[in-house]
């Protein structure tokens, strides 16, 4: 990724970017706002940057969408935004079915995913009734079954409690593939060889986890002393 800009409606959402990536967990953090759902969009292909260009293992993800669906995966915050089909099943098989696979090879990848994660059992289950946390296991499933090279979580952990968390960073720990996890909280990234601080869509600091997160995690404190959340807007 070199260069990258993108705006909308007037607004800066990202600036410059320009980041390469050899490590095999990378974090990015930043504050609400910052920019990084919206690289989390580029890097993934969604989203065409308005300057710049984005190599993901050597594929042009912007303007080779089919390389791109076999190349990242995304896990939103939300899975009911992502999970569309009622079956867990027929959730899986999707992705599959659009890259090419035929029903029995989709079949037959679905059963081998399910029996990784320990999860035959979910076959059949309706999507509709399984937890928030059970939803993203489906969508992280639905992802690891398309065999990407990249995976991208953007916010995993929102609105799930500790244990739900720790569980499902035991099978982001499995995960055999490069992954860059976004969020908020330094406390879900300490454990990354490398962590991207973003602030306004900018690049503020990168490097090794502890001292980016240390310096992150400063700077949120400092702001957090200051009055400016009873400013009203003009």
């Amino acid at each position: 990724m070199a260069g990258v800009s993108l705006s909308r409606d007037g607004k800066t959402l990202l600036s410059d970017i320009a980041l390469s990536v050899p490590e095999r967990r990378v974090g990015i953090v930043g504050r609400n706002g910052s920019g990084k759902t919206t690289l989390a969009r580029v890097l993934s292909g969604l989203v065409a940057p308005d300057q710049g260009r984005v190599r993901v293992c050597g594929i042009d993800i912007a303007r080779d969408r089919k390389a791109a669906l076999r190349t990242v995966g995304i896990l939103f915050q939300n899975p009911d935004h992502q999970i569309i089909f009622p079956t867990v099943e027929e959730e899986l098989a999707f992705g599959l079915l659009q890259g090419g696979a035929s029903k029995d090879e989709a079949a037959q990848q679905v059963a081998e995913t399910l029996a990784k994660f320990d999860k035959s059992h979910w076959a059949s289950a309706a999507t509709h009734q399984l937890s928030q946390g059970q939803k993203q296991l489906v969508c992280l499933m639905a992802i690891i079954a398309m065999a990407p090279r990249v995976v991208i979580l953007d916010e995993p952990f929102s609105g799930l409690d500790i244990v739900t968390r720790a569980q499902l960073t035991r099978y982001f720990d499995r995960i055999d593939a490069t992954v860059i996890h976004i969020s908020h909280d330094p406390e879900a990234l300490r454990g990354y060889e490398r962590v991207i601080w973003l602030d306004e869509g900018r690049i503020k600091q990168d490097g090794p986890a502890v001292p980016t997160l240390l310096a992150f995690a400063s700077h949120m404190t400092e702001l957090g002393g200051r009055d400016d959340i009873s400013d009203l807007a003009g």
